[in-house]
């Protein structure tokens, strides 16, 4: 059960963190004053990250385990990018996809 409930918890805020990802450069066309701030992308890093720790610790499935690190591995190249460098790389995108995928794929997986 508290792993289901952590793959909900991680589906939403990765889905929160896609359309923050998506929606931001839409707003920065618009003359609203909006600035990033990457220090949102890196909370939803460390949100992600924890939680993932916390499903693959016990996790049987190497290619899921696979699919959730390289996601995080992603996430965090571009936000490290966008911290240091002032550069936003698309990898956060792909990320992002891989943990909804693998939280979708956990959740179906699991004996309810």
């Amino acid at each position: 059960m508290k792993s289901k409930i952590l793959d909900a918890v991680a589906i939403s805020a990765a889905v929160l963190c896609l359309i923050h990802c998506i929606a931001f450069p839409l707003l920065m066309i618009i003359p609203l004053g909006i600035s990033h701030n990457p220090f949102i992308d890196l909370t939803f890093l460390i949100i992600g990250a924890v939680v993932v720790y916390r499903i693959t610790k016990n996790m049987t499935w190497n290619w899921l385990k696979f699919l959730f690190w390289i996601s995080i591995a992603l996430i965090a190249v571009s936000v490290v990018a966008d911290l240091i460098f002032e550069i936003h790389i698309p990898l956060i995108y792909a990320g992002a996809a891989g943990l909804i995928t693998g939280h979708i794929l956990n959740f179906r997986n699991h004996k309810h």
